[in-house]
């Protein structure tokens, strides 16, 4: 998949894999800030011996919403830009669902196939991605989701058959 693609194109890859990530390392450190970030610590996350002793995980478990917000880099490590493109925003998710837990110190990574690029108006385009990451060894993804959002453009860069 090229790095870049025209707006026109953008229908055609309807039903295409994007792209596949690079591996994105989990660690302590990272499930910490983000803890302090969202102010859940929970110890499932935070406390790796009681994490060890009392759960089935042997440690901590990256927080779902912390492998959810990983998406944002994952996309940008790989799904193509288009050119025409002024500004990109995240419209939200019709599913999610947390599939399997991510071990501290796991590496995931994101793979996208484009489900849907429907226009709306002049200047824009929601893009629908049936997005998965994927944890390293793991047979089952650590997450499934359906994630919109919309991608502005100039209107007069409109492909003119849409």
């Amino acid at each position: 998949m090229p790095a870049n693609i025209h707006l026109k194109d953008v229908a055609a890859l309807v039903g295409t894999e994007l792209g596949v990530s690079r591996w994105f390392t989990v660690d302590q450190t990272m499930i910490d800030r983000f803890a302090d970030a969202t102010e859940d610590h929970q110890f499932i996350h935070t406390d790796p011996e009681r994490a060890a002793a009392e759960t089935p995980f042997g440690g901590t478990i990256a927080h779902g919403f912390l492998t959810l917000s990983l998406l944002s880099a994952m996309n940008f490590d790989c799904v193509p830009r288009i050119i025409e493109q002024t500004m990109g925003i995240n419209y939200g998710f019709e599913k999610v669902r947390f599939m399997t837990p991510v071990k501290s110190g796991a590496r995931v990574r994101g793979r996208f196939v484009l489900d849907e690029a429907r226009f709306r108006g002049a200047g824009m385009v929601t893009i629908r991605y049936n997005v998965s990451v994927e944890i390293e060894d793991e047979r089952k993804p650590a997450l499934t989701a359906d994630w919109i959002t919309i991608i502005q453009f100039d209107p007069k860069d409109r492909p003119e058959d849409v």
